[in-house]
């Protein structure tokens, strides 16, 4: 029998199983000590359900939670050939024909999520209020999710019904070959909702992956929601989809702050775990573009000097010799997760070097602009934000919210500015 362990995977683990018969079966398990066996058995109750109500989905094999067994609650399914990887998907030609028809055929399969009866005792949160429990309880504001969080209350529309919700439809939860869509995968987050959240998610620019195309990088929302109308007989509102894109990009920030939390507490010491960390301020450069709150050109960074003290080479340049050899030999010699681990450990250096390189000066321009507009600190400004004590309307809040994203941006992720679609959702 054959063992190996996927790459990705940040809250759960992924294992590829090859039987001595050939068969090939894929295993996923929570993390040994951060069991969670209630919704271990909601994804085997709702991989069956989906399969009935015509989703594609893996045939579910197996299913426990009794740690004795394999260590943390565990799913067995069958294999599904075909590729996972988002930028492979919308970018590599073998693909060119069945993304043709991808954003149709996923808004199909959604409205066919949400037809599944809705099992008895699932989640049934509300997603906004939730948000902003988990959030609160981190402890480390983030202005521009304050001020969605604002305009997400006041903006909040109508319901689109009570069904079924994936809670995790994306590309990357997606297996697709030449002829199109043959699984929806990792249903963990499966709860009772409205049905519209999915199509938001899909939407949110994170799961776009470069791409200007707003329904998960394959196609426009008209395709999308054809696709969706077909099945439903009902064609979603934009403006709704729009609602939960928003909160979607929100929540994704609140994430991979907790991810990054699993990390510093000490519940899940994780490299990969820490690294998301950084990709909060991609949500919130794409939530001040999507609540169009008006922004100046990104700022050309200014080096910060180097110590006399410890000469050459500096911090930065020992930073990234040490990046370039995880580039240039590791990951030559490497494969599977190791080769996934190396390039994020390459990934993490860039960013260190380039705090290394501009964040003194970053931050003593920061502390300047808050002092000027009567703020102690980040938290203080965050929580003018939220007692609307502060407007982002105001050229000077709106110029402080802007100079904090590019800053950051410009240390964690300084091509996401360049890949960022403007406009929301594809508006």
């Amino acid at each position: 029998m054959g063992l190996e362990q996927a790459s990705g995977g940040a809250s759960r683990e992924t294992w590829f199983v090859e039987l001595d018969t050939g068969e090939r079966l894929v295993l996923r398990r929570d993390p040994p000590g951060l069991a969670r066996p209630e919704g271990m058995a909601r994804e085997a109750v709702v991989l069956e359900a989906a399969a009935q109500a015509g989703v594609p989905v893996p045939e579910l094999v197996d299913h426990g939670a009794d740690d004795t067994v394999l260590g943390s609650p565990y799913v067995l399914t069958r294999h599904v050939d075909g590729e996972t990887i988002p930028r492979r998907l919308l970018r590599d030609d073998a693909y060119a024909e069945a993304r043709a028809g991808l954003a149709r055929e996923l808004g199909r399969a959604a409205a066919r999520i949400h037809r599944i009866p809705v099992p008895e005792g699932f989640p049934e949160p509300d997603p906004l209020e939730q948000l902003v429990v988990d959030y609160d309880a981190l402890g480390d504001p983030i202005p521009a999710v304050e001020i969605a969080f604002r305009w997400l209350r006041e903006n909040r529309p109508a319901g689109a019904g009570r069904t079924l919700v994936h809670g995790d439809f994306r590309n990357g939860n997606l297996i697709v070959d030449r002829s199109g869509l043959r699984a929806v995968l990792d249903w963990e987050l499966v709860h009772v909702g409205d049905p519209m959240e999915d199509l938001g998610w899909l939407c949110t620019n994170a799961w776009r992956f470069g791409s200007p195309l707003p329904a998960g990088g394959f196609g426009s929302l008209d395709e999308l929601f054809d696709g969706y109308a077909e099945v439903a007989g009902t064609r979603p509102d934009p403006e709704v989809v729009r609602w939960w894109e928003v909160l979607g990009t929100a929540k994704w920030g609140v994430i991979c702050r907790s991810q990054a939390e699993q990390h510093l507490s000490g519940a899940h010491p994780s490299m990969e775990l820490a690294a998301i960390g950084r990709r909060v301020c991609e949500q919130e450069y794409d939530l001040l573009v999507a609540l169009g709150v008006p922004g100046p050109t990104p700022p050309l960074q200014v080096e910060s000097e180097a110590a006399d003290l410890h000469g050459r080479p500096t911090a930065a340049e020992l930073v990234a010799a040490t990046r370039d050899f995880l580039r240039d030999e590791v990951l030559a010699g490497a494969d599977g997760r190791m080769k996934f681990q190396a390039l994020v450990a390459a990934n993490v250096l860039s960013t260190v070097e380039r705090e290394l390189r501009f964040g003194a000066e970053q931050e003593r321009r920061h502390a300047a602009r808050l002092a000027e507009l009567g703020f102690a600190d980040r938290a203080a400004f965050a929580a003018a934000l939220r007692a609307g004590e502060a407007d982002p309307r105001n050229e000077d809040v709106a110029g402080l919210l802007w100079s904090e994203v590019f800053d950051r941006l410009a240390v964690a992720n300084p091509k996401h500015i360049q890949s960022r679609t403007r406009g929301g959702n594809g508006a």
